[in-house]
C-alpha cells in the first residue's frame, strides 16, 4: 500500500505486493535494478538530493519513469497526481517534483 515495491509490468507501474506471480507470467517485469544508473531520472534524483532514508526511492523512481513514459512533459498537477500513491516518510515531495522536472529538462530520452 505504500508503493515502495513499485515495478514496471510491460512498462506500466504496478505494486508488486499486490500481484500474484501467475498473473504476470509472460510479461516483461522491470525493477529498479533494471534502470541504468545513467538514466536521466536517476541522475536528476542525485542532483536534487531527493533521498533521505531511501526506503521509498525505488518505488518513487519507477512511478516517475512510468509517468514520463506516458507524458513527457507533465504539469505540476499531473506529477502530484501520479506520485501521490507512493508514500515518503521523510517528506521529500518537493525534491521529487523538482527531480522529475529536471529530468524532463535535461533528459534526451526518458
Amino acid at each position: 500500500m505504500c508503493g515502495a515495491c513499485t515495478v514496471h509490468v510491460d512498462g506500466k507501474a504496478q505494486r508488486s505486493c499486490q500481484l500474484a506471480v501467475g498473473d504476470v507470467k509472460g510479461q516483461k517485469i522491470t525493477t529498479i535494478e533494471g534502470i541504468p544508473e545513467d538514466h536521466p531520472l536517476k541522475q536528476a534524483w542525485k542532483i536534487e538530493q531527493v533521498p533521505q532514508c531511501g526506503y521509498c526511492q525505488p518505488g518513487q523512481i519507477m512511478q516517475a519513469i512510468a509517468l514520463l513514459t506516458e507524458n513527457s512533459n507533465p504539469s505540476d498537477e499531473k506529477i502530484i497526481n501520479a506520485m501521490e500513491g507512493i508514500l515518503c516518510r521523510c517528506g521529500t515531495y518537493p525534491r521529487i517534483k523538482r527531480a522529475i522536472k529536471r529530468a524532463v529538462r535535461e533528459g534526451k530520452k526518458l
